[in-house]
């Protein structure tokens, strides 16, 4: 007999949730993690009273009851509604893209007089069928809004030029008539009373947690230990990058305590000019309505990503997806090991999909 159930690779929230499902339902679990903390990139540092997001802007938000009613019950979330704004040279202009924007740009008013004027700037382009990246935002919002507030951004977030970007990564970019800054769609959305380290926490207390630990330092004697292994790393390097390396964009985050009380304003400043290196400044009290003397701030860098560096987006395109397929068709024949998760998925997912996809996860286990 083994000692465990599960080994389950990684602390973030896929992990967690199995592991919390698992023990619930009397399996015995061990979780490692090869950072020296649990919560993986929702995990919130303390820092002069703020819960400070250690690896980039974490807002929870689903229209699905049911999710909304998993994570309230670990915590209670508070009324936070994600309003960005982007700054170009100065100027500022509400995010998602609305009325308000509109208006700061053009002197609209109306939906019709911002719909003519989108119309305008893509019939005298000539776009019927978007080619890339920056064809597909031409025709969603013109070309004033994507030379201002999308073309730098996107470049610098994916470090290339967005005529060599595909299309469908704009295709849902938000687009609003109306007056409402309110960036996500979704019924439900806030943050976590306390911070996300509340919710991990929670979820991890009757269950033995070995941080600081590289399952492939110590593969075989870690796999030893259980009858099946819950592996949310990265597909590939389970598989010892046999068939190439999965590609992916990282980012570099640069936390400052400031000695005021506020410095932006808002929670998050989109910087949407090519020249300003950093895509975003995140001022975390304003994620939980903070009065403290001081506030820390983040800048975020996106970074070219290799081996060893801190995988974040997968580049989903065609050449990645048929290689990740290949993995995919290798992990379909393991009886003991469970991908899961946004690396082990090759998958961007939101928080509230992860939940989803945890507990889909969990009911085709039978656990």
């Amino acid at each position: 007999m083994k000692k465990y159930d599960y080994l389950i690779v990684g602390a973030g929230l896929f992990g967690s949730i199995f592991a919390y499902e698992a023990n619930k339902r009397g399996k015995k679990c061990l979780i490692i993690d090869k950072r020296d903390h649990i919560g993986g990139n929702i995990y919130c540092k303390n820092i002069e009273g703020i819960n400070v997001h250690q690896y980039g802007a974490h807002i929870f938000h689903t229209s699905n009851k049911k999710i909304w009613d998993y994570v309230n019950s670990f915590v209670e979330f508070n009324r936070y509604t994600n309003s960005p704004i982007a700054n170009y040279k100065g100027e500022i202009y509400n995010l998602p893209f609305n009325m308000n924007t509109f208006n700061k740009l053009w002197g609209v008013v109306t939906p019709q007089e911002a719909k003519g004027k989108i119309e305008e700037q893509k019939r005298e382009l000539g776009i019927i069928e978007p080619k890339n990246l920056e064809e597909q935002a031409i025709s969603l919002v013109g070309t004033d809004i994507y030379t201002k507030l999308i073309k730098g951004y996107t470049e610098k977030q994916w470090g290339r030029s967005a005529t060599e970007l595909p299309a469908f990564i704009i295709k849902r970019l938000p687009v609003r008539f109306t007056y409402d800054n309110n960036y996500f769609n979704d019924k439900y959305q806030g943050i976590p009373e306390g911070g996300y380290n509340l919710i991990i926490e929670k979820m991890l207390e009757n269950i033995e947690v070995n941080l600081s630990t590289d399952f492939f330092k110590k593969r075989e004697e870690l796999s030893s230990l259980a009858e099946k292994i819950v592996f949310t790393g990265m597909i590939d390097e389970f598989y010892n990058y046999k068939f190439g390396t999965l590609e992916y964009r990282s980012l570099k985050f640069e936390h400052e305590t400031i000695n005021s009380e506020n410095y932006q304003g808002v929670a998050v400043v989109n910087y949407t000019e090519r020249e300003v290196p950093y895509t975003r400044v995140i001022e975390h009290k304003h994620f939980e309505y903070g009065l403290q003397e001081k506030t820390v701030i983040t800048r975020e860098y996106p970074v070219d990503w290799k081996i060893g560096d801190e995988p974040y987006y997968p580049i989903n395109d065609e050449k990645n997806n048929s290689l990740f397929e290949k993995y995919k068709e290798l992990s379909l024949k393991e009886k003991n090991v469970i991908f899961g998760g946004r690396l082990g998925n090759y998958k961007y997912y939101d928080m509230h999909q992860v939940i989803e996809v945890a507990l889909d996860t969990l009911r085709k286990e039978g656990i």
